[in-house]
């Protein structure tokens, strides 16, 4: 079985900055990309970034130039650190991983359980 869990959400005022990490677990044979999502109160779930294993990366427009993505391959680990943090970053975010749990078998989508993170003065 896979396993990703995140950790590193919680409180921050306006301008402040989190560094969520995620790792994945179990029966592994080959991480392929990784990412963040996040899903606010009545909202739909939403693409933050994501990251290849050639370390390719692609963010939400309206993360561009305050989140970074990035990932240890060897600890099959993502981490998202966020700056500049805005109210409007509150939400549950999510890490998700594209895995192949034997050599046998192909990819399948994994996700955390999620992390909140509060953006409030």
């Amino acid at each position: 079985q896979v396993q990703l869990v995140e950790s590193g959400g919680g409180l921050v005022q306006p301008g402040g900055s989190l560094r969520l990490s995620c790792a994945a677990s179990g029966r592994i044979f080959r991480v392929n990309a990784m990412g963040w999502y996040r899903q606010a109160p009545g909202k739909q779930r939403e693409l933050v970034a994501t990251i290849t294993t050639g370390g390719s990366t692609n963010y939400a427009d309206s993360v561009k130039g305050r989140f970074t993505i990035s990932r240890e391959i060897a600890k099959n680990t993502v981490y998202l650190q966020m700056n500049s943090l805005k109210p409007e970053d509150t939400a549950v975010y999510y890490c998700n991983a594209e895995i192949r749990p034997s050599m046998h078998s192909g990819a399948s989508a994994y996700w955390g359980q999620g992390t909140q993170v509060t953006v409030s003065s």
